[in-house]
């Protein structure tokens, strides 16, 4: 049996870096529907468990030191986050998972090379292909790195 909350968590946990590395260091407000998509909660005010796995993966997140927050807004947002410094090294570093290649397969600039080999680029294309497969080799590697910069 498949476990579509993990790759739910995956694609969660990509685009809450994506998102929060493109305003980097600017500190925003996060919300869950950016995230994972509209939600309308039921008769009793209660969120659909897939916005609510949302908003535990931007917890999972604060808790494992990937991001820094000010405050929540009930369990709609996270308020005033920004990546902390080992997820902005993370993603800005280079990486060895190589799943992807450099674009168009011939010379580049050298600038153009290195932004290829980082671990940003390599998100932003697995997302980009929407292959739940590449996500999740990206995102469990991204995880799996111990700790850059002493943190």
């Amino acid at each position: 049996m498949a476990d579509i909350h993990i790759d739910d968590f995956y694609h969660d946990v990509a685009k809450i870096f994506l998102r929060l590395y493109a305003s980097f260091p600017v500190k925003v407000t996060l919300y869950v529907e950016d995230i994972s998509g509209p939600d309308e909660p039921d008769e009793f005010g209660l969120h659909h468990p897939r916005y609510e796995a949302c908003f535990s993966t931007m917890a999972w997140l604060a808790e494992h030191g990937y991001l820094n927050f000010e405050s929540t807004v009930r369990q709609d947002a996270l308020d005033q986050v920004v990546l902390s410094q080992k997820a902005f090294l993370l993603l800005a570093a280079r990486s060895d998972l190589g799943l992807l290649s450099t674009p168009g397969g011939g010379e580049v600039p050298p600038s153009v090379a290195e932004e290829v080999q980082s671990n940003v680029w390599q998100l932003r294309a697995a997302m980009k292909e929407r292959s739940s497969i590449m996500l999740k080799h990206c995102v469990g590697y991204l995880l799996a790195q111990p700790s850059i910069g002493g943190h």
